[in-house]
């Protein structure tokens, strides 16, 4: 469904912007899933070509379309993580295998690969050629030393990390060479320069943390990485949920080495309270922070727990930067429960999760609503 967010029928605040600034967007398209079995809870969306892969998560499978899709409700073309396309549960039913999915969250694609974070399976899923059939084998398994083990860091809870082994892991990214995992329950990203061609490889670097086996952490490390980004410019956000804030390097190569350049969210490293011990959302605080996109010169930062996309028309370079406009509400003190939710949520964005920008189309796993949404950004509203 194709919905002109200027038209008298458009929801109070779909897609609003700032009601003293340019809005943002102008078109939005919403989009179930497949009729006899929609989407529940998707928490990872990815586009590219003509392309639409969707993390359905909370039936515990990725679906894709070979062609974006033009209607609210649409068949996939291929149904990743169950044996039977409309089956839902945990690895299918069964034990793990290189079928099954597990919560799966991050995706990433250059339409040749196919990444998927394994979440609570505590593996990463790579598939080297696209795939083509309902419940395809994986090719490549990360954090596990098989396809048929799936414990935090191999062994189970209480064991010490290692370069190969993953837990709670929700983020991927990739800039088709290279590869970025979020892996949030070690609190640390692990970088490989090369993406694996072979199972449990070993990861070459590791950012967040000292060393590859420590886990403890202190507050100017990632507390809970959830979603890692690389611009073009090479520089790197990291959505630290737990801290509500958004970790900036100017260059990634530097995380290796030193704290985050910049925060959204925070005034400082020690500070970590929700809209920044606020009762209710500001222009420059984060609640339940959990993705962000580089788009031009600047940032979209998925500010889940206040239901709103905050746009940053340059990439932050002072602690706390305010925003330069938003989508989801009509201002920036809005949060996600107000007089539009009294009666359902679909009115407006409801715990978004996860971002994908293709050209001027920006791709929106609204999370709480079930939902994906994709908005057609405006070409002169970027820039105020």
């Amino acid at each position: 469904m194709i919905i002109s967010l200027n038209s008298p029928q458009a929801p109070i605040s779909f897609g609003a912007s700032a009601s003293d600034l340019p809005p943002l967007v102008e078109d939005a398209f919403v989009f179930r899933g497949d009729e006899g079995n929609p989407l529940l809870a998707p928490r990872g969306v990815w586009s590219v070509g003509e392309k639409l892969i969707v993390a359905d998560t909370g039936q515990n499978r990725v679906f894709i379309w070979n062609k974006i899709p033009d209607s609210t409700y649409s068949a996939p073309d291929v149904v990743l993580g169950q044996i039977e396309t409309t089956d839902t549960g945990r690895n299918g039913g069964n034990l793990v295998s290189a079928s099954t999915l597990q919560y799966p969250s991050g995706v990433w694609s250059d339409g040749q690969k196919l990444i998927v974070a394994d979440a609570w399976n505590h593996r990463v899923l790579i598939w080297h050629r696209f795939p083509t059939q309902h419940g395809q084998a994986a090719d490549v398994v990360l954090g596990q030393p098989d396809f048929e083990h799936n414990q935090p860091n191999v062994k189970g809870i209480g064991t010490n990390p290692t370069a190969q082994s993953l837990n709670w892991c929700y983020g991927v990214f990739s800039d088709g060479k290279q590869l970025w995992i979020a892996d949030t329950g070690n609190r640390r990203v692990l970088h490989f320069e090369n993406i694996p061609t072979e199972s449990y490889q070993k990861a070459t670097g590791v950012i967040g943390k000292p060393s590859f086996e420590e886990r403890d952490y202190e507050n100017h490390e990632p507390i809970w990485p959830y979603s890692v980004r690389i611009s073009e410019n090479g520089q790197m956000a990291i959505a630290d949920t737990q801290y509500y804030r958004t970790l900036l390097w100017h260059d990634w190569k530097t995380a290796f080495e030193k704290p985050a350049d910049i925060i959204i969210g925070q005034p400082d490293f020690e500070s970590n309270g929700q809209n920044q011990y606020s009762l209710f959302p500001k222009q420059n605080s984060l609640n339940w922070v959990y993705d962000s996109f580089f788009y031009q010169n600047g940032l979209f930062v998925a500010d889940t727990g206040n239901s709103r996309l905050l746009w940053f028309e340059e990439v932050p370079t002072e602690n706390a930067t305010m925003a330069s406009n938003l989508i989801g509400h009509e201002n920036f003190h809005t949060g996600s429960e107000n007089a539009n939710t009294r009666y359902g949520t679909d009115k407006q964005l409801y715990w978004p999760f996860s971002l994908c920008i293709t050209n001027r189309n920006l791709w929106v796993a609204d999370t709480g609503n079930h939902r994906i949404i994709l908005f057609e950004m405006k070409d002169n509203s970027l820039k105020n």
